[in-house]
């Protein structure tokens, strides 16, 4: 971009949800320049599953993946003790990437694509008409925060919001291990749980989730007999990093040229592995509302998109603070099935659980816990 000149989108933020929105423009029609402070390859703790709903996606925006730095995932497992149940998709097929080879591919689309980037350059100050940052000013039409959970450019627009009282926090490493399944695994212990993505051929990625803190990687995997004899003698493939705390609202996602955009929009628990499935939706929806001229759109879209995976994560908090309640819902699943397929559909495809059958809704009424 020309000094003086002006983009039509300003990306702030490189992450899987900053990437996605330049795409999308582009594919639009639409100048992007993206900046980020950081410098690839960027790597974050991340679950690194990804729903079939988000591989869709991923595929519409023309991003590959590499066979061999990728796996398939047919479904979700969950296990609490003696209890298991488990559900396939009913519709495609899910992923498990790790986040650095995610960003390398869509580093590499948004190249393609024609995306300008300015990696090193920070965000300093934030104007109706643009952004300061170490290079100068950053003129564009329309600006979009892109820069996570904790967003510098959300605080900056006046848009900070809250941060739900219950704190939690995720650590995240990864195994060179043959995957010894093709679902996702959540093992749940007492205010804890365990995600098991396979992530490769040989390769798994484990996530622990926990209300603790600071969280301590080997200290919860005490937790998780059964996860850490299948673990045992495993070569250790990453340094451990962590995230948290979860669940914040922003006061809004659009303020006048300004849209938010991922978890700067209003970070998810990772409890429901939507993430990267909601942040894609919500690039593309924004850059349907700008093509249409009314950023307000977005707002409107931003919250149907977000009503589905924040019930669902809702119901599975519950599950996590109410361990007695989780282990007699776990049984209940396990002797019927369908409603386990049913939850998993609606995760997978990103639906909104309207409504249950009734011969399958009495039990949500329960007030025994025992």
């Amino acid at each position: 971009m020309a000094a003086g000149s002006a983009t039509d989108l300003l990306v702030i933020g490189g992450g899987p949800a900053g990437l996605a929105t330049a795409i999308e423009a582009r594919l639009a029609g639409i100048e992007a320049l993206l900046i980020d402070q950081r410098k690839p390859p960027i790597d974050v703790a991340c679950g690194e599953g990804l729903m079939p709903v988000g591989v869709e996606r991923l595929h519409r925006l023309g991003v590959e993946i590499p066979e061999k730095k990728r796996a398939a995932i047919r479904g979700i497992r969950y296990l609490d003790g003696a209890s298991m149940v488990k559900a396939r998709f009913n519709e495609g097929v899910g992923l498990g990437i790790r986040r650095l080879v995610l960003h390398d591919a869509l580093c590499r689309r948004a190249t393609e694509v024609g995306v300008d980037f300015r990696w090193g350059e920070k965000a300093r100050g934030l104007k109706s008409d643009g952004v300061e940052t170490d290079g100068g000013f950053l003129k564009a039409r329309w600006l979009v925060a892109a820069d996570g959970r904790l967003s510098r450019t959300r605080k900056l627009a006046g848009l900070e919001g809250h941060t739900l009282k219950r704190r939690r926090f995720g650590v995240r490493r990864h195994f060179a291990v043959s995957p010894w399944s093709e679902f996702v695994e959540v093992h749940w212990a007492d205010h804890a749980e365990a995600y098991v993505t396979p992530i490769g051929p040989e390769a798994v990625g484990i996530a622990l989730l926990s209300s603790e803190y600071p969280t301590d990687f080997d200290r919860l995997m005490n937790r998780f007999s059964l996860l850490q004899a299948r673990l045992e003698g495993a070569e250790v493939m990453s340094r451990d990093r962590g995230a948290g705390p979860f669940g914040h609202r922003p006061a809004a996602v659009v303020r006048d040229r300004l849209a938010l955009v991922g978890d700067a929009s209003g970070s998810l628990d990772p409890i429901s592995g939507e993430g990267l499935s909601v942040a894609f939706a919500q690039a593309h929806a924004l850059i349907r509302s700008l093509g249409s001229g009314c950023i307000e759109e977005y707002a409107v879209a931003h919250r149907r998109i977000s009503r589905g995976p924040r019930l669902l994560t809702g119901l599975l908090l519950v599950f996590e603070r109410h361990p007695r309640l989780r282990r007699r819902i776990i049984r209940t699943l396990a002797s019927n099935p369908s409603l386990f397929s049913h939850m998993v559909d609606v995760a997978a495809s990103g639906r909104l659980p309207w409504t249950l059958p009734d011969s399958e809704a009495p039990w949500l009424a329960t007030r025994n816990t025992s």
